[in-house]
């Protein structure tokens, strides 16, 4: 005759001590397993080398007008003061391999952005001219007020 259980033949056995070891069992192949895998791991990090992340350097200048300083000397200001900043940031760190540079001027309390230098190793390697790799920006000279009379200019005499 066959007999069919409803129950799995392991539940039949009434030691209650078997059930309490398969569970240690699984929670040892769990530590083996953990134990294999952290030297696994520990194996490829030290034979692979991590890789090297590039990233950009963003730099913001300001710089302020000296007095009887026209539009033009600014910029050339701004331009230097871009140059020297893109240079350290290359001699800084050797993982920088773009450089994103905003320099804004001054003049009356208003504040406006005049150049923007986005330039990488290469191209800052091949040709170190702010000139080359700038971006200006053409109504600074306007939102800085360098079209009107200073006030200073303006409450002096005309002779």
């Amino acid at each position: 005759m066959n007999r069919i259980y409803s129950l799995s033949p392991s539940s039949i056995i009434p030691f209650s001590f078997i059930g309490q070891f398969g569970r240690k069992i699984r929670i040892i192949q769990a530590g083996c397993w953990l134990l294999l895998a952290f030297p696994l791991w520990l194996a490829t990090e030290a034979i692979t080398p991590q890789i090297v992340q590039a990233y950009t350097a963003r730099v913001d200048l300001a710089i302020d007008r000296l007095p009887e300083e026209t539009y033009e000397t600014v910029l050339r200001r701004a331009e230097m003061v871009a140059r020297a900043a893109a240079q350290r940031s290359f001699d800084q760190d050797i993982l920088v391999t773009e450089v994103s540079i905003i320099v804004t001027a001054q003049n009356q309390g208003m504040i406006a952005p005049v150049l923007a230098l986005d330039v990488s190793r290469i191209q800052w390697r091949q040709r170190p001219d702010p000139q080359r790799w700038a971006t200006y920006f053409k109504t600074a000279r306007s939102l800085l007020f360098f079209d009107q009379p200073t006030t200073d200019d303006a409450a002096q005499p005309k002779q």
